[in-house]
C-alpha cells in the first residue's frame, strides 16, 4: 500500500511537466559532483530497504512454510489473520506475523503454563532459516512427545520435570575443573544446557581435543522420557534432599525411591545421544548393567568399529586411510580385516540409552566417554576422504602389509604403519624404525577416559611422553610423529644391546628371524603378562617382514 502511494505521489507531482523539463532535471543530478569515495548512503539505505521488501515472503507464503514444518513433526497447525499456532499435546508455538511476511513475536507455551516470548525461534525466523526452524522444533517435540493417553502423559511430564531439576541441582555442585572442555569431561554430570521453554535440557558430556587437524567433536544427550514395553517405577519427587548430602567418597546421596513418592508407568528415561555414538557390544551390555533397562538392539546394524568410524569406508576385508599431517608429511593406516572383523569387535550405533534414576547419570556419561575416547583416538587414523582411492574407488589390501601396485596418488616417502585391536579398549600401533631395519609396536591401552597407557616394544624410549602427548591430543598420527621424529634423533641400537635389553631381539630378528625363537626368548620377567596382551609378543616375531615389503613399494 505504501509502495502504490509513494509511486501515485510521484505520478502527481511530474504530471505537469515536460518530459524535455524532467530529462534536463536528471541530467543536473547526474552532473552534480561529489566525493566518488563515499557512496551515496541515502540512496544505499533506500536500496536495501527495497530489497528487503522485494525477497521478503508474505503472509501466505510464510504461513504454508510454517504448515509444511509443523506437518513434517507430526504437529497441528492453524492460524488467524496475523497469527499461526503450531501445536503439540503438551506444548504449542505462536507466531506473529507482519503484513509483508515477516516474523514479528514468537512464543512458546508448555502445557499448564502461559506462552513465553523465545528469542532463539525469532531470530531464526527473521532469519528465514527455515531448516535451522525445523531442527530446533524437531528437538522440542521430541522433548514433550510422551507416550500414553492425556493422563499418562501428564505425569510422565510431572516426572521428567522433578528429574530434570535434580539434573540441574547436580550440575550446581562444585567440580574441580579448569576449563570448559575440563567441566564437560570431567564432572560428574558434563555440562548441562539449562532447560528452557524453547529448548530441551542438553547435557554436554564429551569434547575431544583439538589435535590440529581436525575440528573437536561435542558430544551431546538430549534428557528425555520415552515408552517401555516393561513397566519402570518413576520418581514422582526430587530423590535430592535438600540441602545436598555427600558420601564418604563426596559422591551426592540419593534417597529410594521407596522413600519419595513414586509411580509405576510403561515408560523410561532416555538419553537421545547427538550424533549417535558406535559402541562395541561389551559397552551396550554395560550400559544395561548400570540400568538394568536393556538397550533396544532390534534396530541396530551390528559392524566392525573401525567401519563405523572411518567415513565412506568400503566393503573389502581390509581397510587402509590416509592422514595428512599439517606439515605436509603423510601416514598411511592399515586396520587387517581379520583381526577386526572378530566377535569382540562387533558394534553399532546406539542413538539412546534408557534409564530410570537420577542416581544413574554419572555411571553412564563416564561409560560414553569412555568408549569416545577409544572412537577419537581410532578416529585419528583417517581424514574423511581417506578410505577412498582416486577417483573415489576403494582401496583393497590384499594382505598385512602387501600393497596393490596400482594404487596411485600416495606418495612413496609417507609412514606406514598397522593397528590392530587388542581388547576392547586396546590396540597396537606396528611401525618400522625409521634408522634400522627392525619393527616396533606401540601398546595405547585406554584404562578410563582420563587415562590412557603407551608401552614401546622393540625400542628404548621414555613412555611417558608418548603418554603425555596421547592423553593431551588423543591422536595417533600426532604421537607417531613425535615418536619418530625422536627415534629418528637418536642412536640406533646393535645387536650388541641384545645381552641387555631384551627389546633389541626384535631388531635384531630383522636379520635373521630363527634369533627369537630359537636361542633368545623374552624374558618373562621383561614384560608383564598383563601389560600385554599375548598376540602382541607373538606379533613382534612374526611380522620381521614389513621392512622388506614397504621397501618395495
Amino acid at each position: 500500500m505504501k509502495r502504490n502511494s509513494l509511486i501515485s505521489n510521484l505520478q502527481k507531482k511530474f504530471a505537469q511537466r515536460s518530459w524535455n523539463d524532467t530529462l534536463l532535471l536528471v541530467q543536473r543530478c547526474m552532473d552534480k559532483s561529489r566525493d566518488e569515495s563515499k557512496p551515496c548512503e541515502p540512496l544505499i539505505r533506500s536500496l536495501e530497504r527495497l530489497q528487503d521488501v522485494l525477497h521478503a515472503p508474505n503472509t501466505s507464503v510464510t504461513r504454508s512454510r510454517l504448515e509444511v514444518i509443523a506437518k513434517q513433526q507430526g504437529m497441528g497447525f492453524h492460524f488467524t489473520e496475523d497469527t499461526c499456532y503450531l501445536t503439540a499435546d503438551l506444548f504449542y508455538l505462536e507466531v506473529l506475523l507482519l503484513p509483508c511476511g515477516g516474523v514479528q513475536k514468537v512464543k512458546v507455551a508448555l502445557h499448564g503454563e502461559g506462552p513465553v516470548p523465545s528469542e532463539s525461534f525469532l531470530k531464526t525466523l527473521r532469519s528465514k532459516d527455515f531448516e535451522a526452524f525445523s531442527v530446533m522444533l524437531k528437538d522440542l517435540f521430541t522433548q514433550y512427545n510422551i507416550p500414553g493417553d492425556s493422563e499418562m502423559k501428564l505425569k510422565l511430564l510431572e516426572s521428567l520435570r522433578f528429574l530434570v531439576r535434580d539434573l540441574q541441582k547436580l550440575s550446581g555442585e562444585p567440580e574441580n575443573c579448569d576449563s570448559q572442555q575440563q567441566l564437560v569431561n570431567n564432572s560428574r554430570i558434563g555440562h548441562l544446557i539449562a532447560v528452557k521453554e524453547d529448548s530441551p535440557l542438553m547435557i554436554l558430556f564429551y569434547e575431544s581435543p583439538n589435535d590440529g587437524t581436525t575440528a573437536p567433536l561435542i558430544q551431546a544427550a538430549q534428557v528425555t522420557v520415552d515408552a517401555s514395553s516393561v513397566p519402570h517405577r518413576l520418581q514422582m519427587a526430587s530423590v535430592l534432599p535438600e540441602p545436598l548430602q555427600l558420601d564418604s567418597q563426596g559422591c551426592p546421596v540419593f534417597a529410594p525411591l521407596s522413600e519419595v513418592p513414586n509411580e509405576t508407568l510403561p515408560a523410561c528415561f532416555l538419553l537421545r545421544l547427538k550424533p549417535p555414538v558406535p559402541m562395541l557390544t561389551s559397552f551396550v551390555e554395560e550400559l544395561s548393567l548400570i540400568t538394568d533397562v536393556a538397550v533396544a538392539q532390534t534396530d541396530l546394524q551390528w559392524a566392525p568399529l573401525h567401519r563405523l568410524l572411518v567415513a565412506g569406508s568400503h566393503r573389502s576385508s581390509d581397510l587402509l586411510t590416509e592422514k595428512l599431517l599439517p606439515d605436509g608429511e603423510m601416514h598411511r593406516y592399515v586396520f587387517p580385516g581379520a583381526t577386526w572383523d572378530v566377535p569382540g569387535q562387533k558394534a553399532a550405533l546406539v542413538e539412546a540409552v534408557p534409564f530410570t534414576h537420577p542416581a544413574q547419570v554419572p555411571a553412564l556419561l563416564q561409560l560414553l566417554r569412555h568408549q569416545c575416547a577409544v572412537n577419537t583416538l581410532l578416529r585419528s587414523c583417517s581424514s574423511p576422504e581417506s578410505a577412498a582411492g582416486p577417483g573415489g574407488a576403494s582401496v583393497c589390501i590384499t594382505g598385512i602389509w602387501e600393497m596393490s601396485s596400482d594404487v596411485t596418488g600416495i606418495p612413496s616417502e609417507s609412514q606406514l604403519l598397522e593397528v590392530r585391536p587388542e581388547s576392547a579398549t586396546s590396540f597396537s600401533v606396528t611401525f618400522t624404525h625409521p634408522s634400522v631395519d627392525s619393527l616396533c609396536v606401540l601398546l595405547v591401552n585406554v584404562c578410563s577416559p582420563q587415562q590412557i597407557t603407551c608401552r614401546i616394544f622393540g625400542v628404548e624410549t621414555p613412555d611417558a611422553s608418548v603418554e603425555d602427548h596421547m592423553k593431551n591430543f588423543l591422536s595417533i598420527p600426532g604421537t607417531m610423529k613425535m615418536l619418530l621424529s625422536r627415534l629418528q634423533s637418536a642412536s640406533p641400537p646393535t645387536s650388541a644391546d641384545a645381552d641387555k635389553d631384551p627389546s633389541a631381539l626384535v631388531e635384531i630378528a630383522a636379520e635373521d628371524p630363527a634369533t627369537v625363537s630359537q636361542n633368545a626368548p623374552l624374558q618373562e620377567d621383561s614384560v608383564s603378562q598383563t601389560e600385554i596382551n599375548p598376540s602382541v609378543n607373538s606379533y613382534l616375531c612374526s611380522a620381521v617382514g614389513l621392512c622388506a615389503q614397504q621397501a618395495e613399494l
